[in-house]
């Protein structure tokens, strides 16, 4: 095969590659995960104003956000609302206090300190929270066992909700276990952070949600890691995302070993002619080997080799050639994608 051959071949498969190489590294359009609380989060939507001016030449007008899900005669429960909690951008989630109390083992951090009936005239007690109405509106429909997902919560509120669990003593094997609304939260907020998500299943110890989330983190790259990330996933989860990524690229180089099978040789096409496509492969495998990922796609190995074929003249190495593709494409599709609970669990 001529030097100029060997270049076109490096050529074809520098191509395939460089496609799915511009997909996986295209610039997100999400932004950076800012944990704190957001004071710029717009309210349960919409506001409710209570209040309006009679005066035209008034300036201001007292406005007050009252969710929309929590709200004086919502149809919440069989008894009338009797607690009302403030979060810390004003908005007013009017609930129930047996329900709060219900869910929390520790009196919602002690700030729920008993139920009491009140009078028709009597206004209902006011718990504040450190936390915006995003997390707050998350926090109740997790008690009420609802879904806040229709809201569209940001990732930042939903992982703080989830850490809020234990301040408010709320058992997270109870409201995060899978079939429930905040675990169906979880899973749809994922893919917009998932390190970070993976970073909260780890720290809660919940193998129900850190392998479907780990299957979002194939085209991350480790070496982003921080310290303080490494620290909240722990050793164990993150043995285990190094032994995903690891393991898949050894499974990639291990099935681009071998070369497609030869024919009987034929007048048209002896031992000597067949060799040039075990060659071809060599290297053209070895070069998909070498800048191997573990998040490369089927599309980017046919890309890389099909063009192989452009190079032959028998149409039954052209055969053999397609058919080492197809079984190669086949078995990299089932090469798991994310981590095994079971090995999780035996550490």
């Amino acid at each position: 095969m001529e030097p100029t051959e060997w270049d076109s071949i490096m050529q074809l498969v520098s191509d395939g590659l460089a496609q799915d190489t511009a997909t996986a590294d295209k610039p997100s359009s999400r932004p950076s995960l800012v944990r704190s609380v957001s004071t710029t989060q717009v309210p349960t939507p919409p506001h409710s104003q209570l209040s309006t001016p009679k005066d035209e030449d008034q300036d201001q007008a007292t406005v007050v956000s009252v969710s929309t899900t929590f709200f004086p005669g919502a149809n919440l429960d069989a008894l009338p609302t009797d607690l009302v909690v403030l979060s810390s951008d004003s908005v007013f989630f009017y609930v129930h206090a047996h329900k709060l109390l219900e869910a929390s083992q520790n009196g919602f951090n002690a700030q729920i300190k008993g139920q009491r009936k009140l009078g028709p005239d009597d206004p209902a007690p006011i718990v504040s929270l450190p936390h915006d109405s995003s997390v707050v509106n998350v926090l109740l429909h997790t008690i009420y066992h609802h879904s806040a997902s229709h809201y569209s919560p940001p990732p930042e509120a939903v992982i703080t909700a989830v850490e809020a669990l234990h301040t408010y003593g709320l058992p997270a094997a109870t409201y995060l276990a899978p079939a429930t609304p905040l675990f169906a939260l979880v899973l749809a907020s994922a893919p917009s952070a998932p390190i970070e998500f993976y970073a909260l299943a780890a720290a809660l110890d919940n193998y129900s949600l850190a392998v479907p989330i780990s299957a979002h983190l194939l085209s991350y790259s480790l070496s982003g890691l921080t310290d303080e990330l490494a620290q909240r996933i722990g050793p164990i989860y993150l043995k285990r995302l190094f032994f995903l990524h690891l393991g898949r690229v050894e499974a990639l180089k291990r099935l681009l070993l071998p070369p497609p099978q030869p024919h009987a040789p034929s007048a048209a096409c002896d031992f000597t002619e067949q060799k040039k496509l075990t060659r071809a492969w060599a290297l053209a495998s070895a070069y998909l080997a070498w800048d191997a990922r573990c998040d490369l796609s089927t599309s980017a190995i046919e890309s890389a080799l099909r063009p192989l074929g452009h190079y032959l003249t028998c149409d039954q190495c052209r055969g053999l050639l397609d058919e080492r593709i197809d079984h190669l494409v086949a078995k990299w599709s089932l090469v798991k994608v994310s981590i095994s609970p079971l090995s999780l669990a035996r550490g």
